[in-house]
């Protein structure tokens, strides 16, 4: 992350009160892919009087700027990452909702090589897999 959200918000003009301050430091601090209810009970403890409401608003906020990036795992629930991470993929687990971050470089090769044949350079592109962990035997 070349500058942290703050500071991204800030160039960006947005007026930072303190309690947007407070979701860009739960956002900055997350090592996973919160929602929004997840956000406001992290920033709930940093600061009680925070509404959800106002988490709501400055997620928007800052997804509209570009700060933030939603993403959508098909279990109805937006989940948030800080938009200027470098690239990655996803491997989230259906039965729990666990999302797993992974680089493959054979992957990330292939996807060139497709584009490439289909007449295309690749610009961007987003891998999310879904799976189910398998049941492992005693004997492997």
């Amino acid at each position: 992350m070349a500058k942290n959200i703050i500071y991204r918000c800030e160039k960006n003009g947005l007026r930072m009160t303190e309690q947007r301050r407070v979701v860009a430091q739960v956002l900055e601090t997350s090592n996973d892919h919160p929602d929004v209810e997840e956000l406001y009970f992290r920033a709930s403890k940093l600061d009680p009087r925070i509404s959800i409401a106002t988490v709501y608003r400055a997620v928007k906020l800052f997804e509209e700027s570009g700060i933030l990036e939603k993403l959508e795992f098909g279990d109805g629930r937006a989940r948030y990452e800080d938009a200027d991470r470098d690239h990655h993929d996803h491997l989230i687990d259906m039965q729990t909702g666990q999302v797993i971050e992974f680089i493959d470089p054979d992957i990330e090769a292939l996807q060139e090589k497709i584009a490439a044949r289909l007449g295309y350079k690749l610009k961007d592109h987003r891998l999310e897999l879904y799976g189910v962990p398998v049941k492992r035997t005693k004997d492997e």
